[in-house]
């Protein structure tokens, strides 16, 4: 039978983002942070004094473990991708053909070095 005859109110095809997909919406949890600490594994003593330079350098928080077994593995993934992270390029606003010349003639841009 047709829902023309039997409505049980509006049936909204869109669903709620966070309801399910995955999606994380906690954005603000910060690697690093006091409350979410980088979690790294080194396998000897020097080595673990340089990765808490390098965090204390980078002024961050981490939990080193110390992993001395045989074939264990060093994880420090998470810090080096945030001390390789590239910084934000900005490049200079494109004078519009109204504003005035860069070069100091007075002249509109459109009519002096377009």
């Amino acid at each position: 039978m047709s829902d023309k005859f039997f409505f049980k109110g509006r049936q909204d095809a869109r669903q709620h983002h966070t309801a399910h997909g995955g999606f994380q919406t906690n954005a603000s949890q910060k690697s690093g942070s006091k409350k979410y600490p980088l979690k790294l594994v080194v396998i000897s003593e020097a080595r673990k004094q340089e990765v808490e330079a390098l965090v204390a350098e980078a002024q961050l928080h981490a939990d080193i473990t110390l992993d001395t077994s045989e074939g264990a593995v060093e994880s420090i993934a998470e810090l080096t991708a945030i001390l390789n992270k590239g910084g934000t390029i900005t490049q200079a606003k494109v004078p519009s053909r109204n504003d005035p010349c860069s070069c100091g003639s007075g002249l509109k841009f459109k009519k002096c070095c377009a």
